[in-house]
């Protein structure tokens, strides 16, 4: 009798493996069917090998300017095969321990191309030929791959998206990227402080858009000051390519621009992954190429769900796990224990960028009243000890009941003290809540607390408030 599977989960990525490792847990006898290497996008050829590369390039920047600690270092060169090689190290150490996991917790991990039969059932094709495998259930989490706009030129040959950056087995005297979000301004960070010419162009009024106006604009000063060349509100209208070399044609402030460049990067956002996920005369209801989710991460189609990047909402791996534990915690018939509204975001630029909860600008356009605490970090021991260029801490409350609604984060470590907001947003923490906990000196999460004192008459560590 052919083996029947609890639950067949689509895809090894962030979303994928964690859904298949708790759904083990769980009781649920599990198969994760995977075509390429396991931890999908994120440990491969996104999340994991970027940071990497960012810590690569930020250390090899630092050390060339050490003399500010009055460290001296001569001749400092980087070795770019080498920063791969690392970059690769990195990514494996990961994918083993993934894979290690699925053998720890009897997970079954199928490899090849997956695709839905039926509600129940599976085809897989590889090497060796097509199998098909019966189950309960099915978890689509296939992910996303690179969107290409539909900008004349887009097809030519030589454009990389950031799986072609991350083949690149040099690193580029000028690089050209289209599309100034995170992908783009995390890239810039990498190959500006490598010594590239770097030119970003974004069609909208400002970087990250998405995020907090006081990042964009300090990001945006960085950025300049380490050399790269920013055109916001600029629309491209073409790509020609004469031998190696690109043309971007842009618009920017009613003027033509035209940028010339051998490497070209576009990095405008990534699309949901369905490529042959479905057999002929099978489909789930979709919405501009995402798949529509309801309750408990189900698709129209009975005993099939789907999370991450393949349905609509915040592209990050983060989420798609806790989407995946809260859909596997379904499926087994358990209520959700995580709550997927309180979402961190982060961009690991330097400094780091980190938000959570509400912004200022988000709280006004739905009509809350709301206080603003903000520090800025020029005033901080451990900034100051390390040189940070430009940081602040805002906290966003509730004006009458002082609860804490959201926070936004650009200094060191950024990244890693924004988790703490997750556990105050979640539990409804107040102001003088928080600031009943002391925090040791010197240490960048000092500024968390002054920016909380802020809101409670004054921090400590800047100039009185002006009587109004």
């Amino acid at each position: 009798m052919q083996e029947v599977f609890d639950l067949i989960v689509i895809g090894a990525g962030p979303g994928g493996y964690v859904s298949a490792i708790k759904a083990a847990k769980l009781g649920l006898h599990t198969a994760v069917v995977e075509c390429r290497e396991a931890g999908g996008t994120c440990l491969n050829r996104g999340c994991i090998p970027t940071k990497a590369m960012i810590h690569a390039a930020e250390l090899y920047r630092q050390t060339k300017e050490g003399e500010r600690f009055g460290v001296y270092a001569e001749n400092v060169r980087y070795d770019y095969n080498k920063i791969l090689e690392y970059k690769e190290e990195t990514s494996a150490s990961l994918r083993n321990g993934v894979e290690q996991l699925f053998k720890a917790n009897g997970v079954t991990k199928i490899k090849g191309k997956a695709q839905i039969l039926t509600n129940q059932s599976v085809l897989v094709k590889n090497e060796d030929g097509e199998s098909v495998y019966q189950t309960k259930n099915i978890l689509i989490a296939t992910g996303s791959k690179p969107f290409l706009p539909p900008i004349p030129g887009m097809e030519l040959s030589g454009i990389m998206t950031s799986d072609e950056m991350f083949q690149l087995d040099h690193a580029p005297d000028e690089l050209v990227i289209i599309g100034g979000g995170v992908i783009g301004v995390e890239f810039a960070t990498v190959f500006s402080s490598l010594g590239c010419k770097v030119t970003i162009i974004e069609a909208l009024p400002r970087l990250l858009a998405n995020l907090d106006k006081d990042f964009s604009q300090n990001l945006k000063l960085i950025l300049k000051k380490r050399g790269v060349d920013i055109h916001t509100g600029a629309s491209v209208q073409k790509i020609s390519k004469d031998g190696e070399d690109f043309t971007v044609t842009f618009t920017e402030k009613e003027n033509e621009v035209n940028v010339k460049t051998k490497y070209l990067l576009s990095a405008v956002g990534r699309a949901a992954n369905t490529d042959e996920l479905f057999a002929e005369g099978i489909s789930v209801d979709m919405e501009r190429g995402k798949i529509i989710v309801g309750e408990k991460f189900c698709t129209s189609m009975e005993h099939v769900y789907a999370i991450g990047d393949v349905i609509k909402g915040i592209q990050l791996a983060h989420v798609a796990s806790a989407q995946g534990i809260c859909a596997v915690e379904g499926i087994a018939g358990l209520e959700p224990t995580i709550d997927l509204n309180i979402v961190p975001s982060c961009v690991y630029t330097d400094p780091e960028i980190a938000s959570i909860g509400i912004t200022e600008e988000e709280a006004k356009e739905k009509g809350l009243h709301v206080e603003v605490g903000k520090f800025m970090m020029s005033a901080n021991g451990k900034s100051l000890i390390s040189k940070e260029e430009r940081g602040f801490i805002k906290i966003v409350v509730d004006k009458e009941s002082k609860v804490v609604l959201g926070a936004q984060m650009m200094c060191a470590r950024a990244t890693d003290m924004i988790g703490e907001f997750g556990t105050i947003i979640e539990n409804k923490l107040t102001v003088s809540d928080v600031l009943k906990v002391m925090r040791a000196h010197p240490t960048y999460n000092e500024g968390v607390g002054e920016a909380f004192e802020e809101l409670e008459g004054g921090a400590i560590h800047v100039a009185p408030r002006k009587k109004r």
